[in-house]
């Protein structure tokens, strides 16, 4: 008896990290996973009210712990691709929000906000440009630096790619400690570009990466536990 009892907490303590949802009891609901701002306001459309599309999107990423490299559970979202209506699900979701609001550009972040940011900005009526890291463009470049654990990297847009009063929103796959999201914030901004939000699939809440995007709001679908 004391064996079996033995097996059953050692199988609670090794059970793989959750996917939560935003949670209501938060203090920033549901479609207002975001700083306050004037922005995030306006693109919101109701208050603490969770979108039933999200469990199927949040079921469909999985999570593979030690990759690349020990101690890192990766978040998998080519299950989520695979989903056709889980992925079309998360399209919707964002062109809902951001669909006449003035956006003239989307901005994706190498790689995995190429794969979101392309549908996003066709449905909106926007330019896509790709934010890529150093030499992959091949045209003159602008770039800005960011600080990584050991060391620093560069992400590069291409000149003229944007014009000044252009108002983008930028979107990646997830926000991890939120480096290259504020880094990518920092580039546009620098070329005279308004940054409407920021907006990511999937939010890891422990490495706090949120507040080094400033008072540039974050939305968001679903967080995580796995870090």
């Amino acid at each position: 008896m004391l064996f079996l009892l033995y097996i059953l907490l050692l199988s609670l303590c090794h059970r793989a990290p959750a996917i939560r949802l935003p949670s209501n009891n938060s203090k920033t609901p549901f479609l207002l996973r975001s700083k306050a701002s004037r922005d995030s306001e306006t693109m919101a459309t109701k208050e603490d009210v969770q979108d039933p599309r999200i469990p199927k999107i949040a079921s469909s990423i999985r999570v593979i712990p030690d990759f690349p490299k020990p101690g890192i559970m990766f978040q998998d979202i080519t299950t989520l691709l695979l989903d056709t209506e889980a992925f079309k699900d998360t399209i919707d979701i964002f062109v809902e929000r951001y669909k006449g609001k003035g956006i003239s550009v989307v901005a994706g972040v190498e790689a995995r906000g190429f794969i979101f940011g392309p549908p996003i900005a066709l449905a909106i009526g926007a330019k896509f440009v790709p934010l890529r890291k150093p030499k992959k463009l091949p045209g003159k470049v602008i770039s800005e630096e960011y600080s990584l654990e050991y060391g620093t990297d560069k992400i590069e847009m291409h000149v003229g790619a944007v014009e000044p009063g252009e108002r983008a929103i930028i979107i990646d796959d997830l926000i991890a400690t939120g480096g290259t999201l504020a880094a990518a914030i920092r580039l546009l901004e620098r070329v005279g570009v308004t940054i409407a939000e920021c907006a990511c699939v999937i939010e890891l809440p422990v490495l706090k990466g949120r507040e080094k995007l400033g008072e540039t709001p974050l939305f968001i679908l679903v967080t995580s536990d796995a870090a």
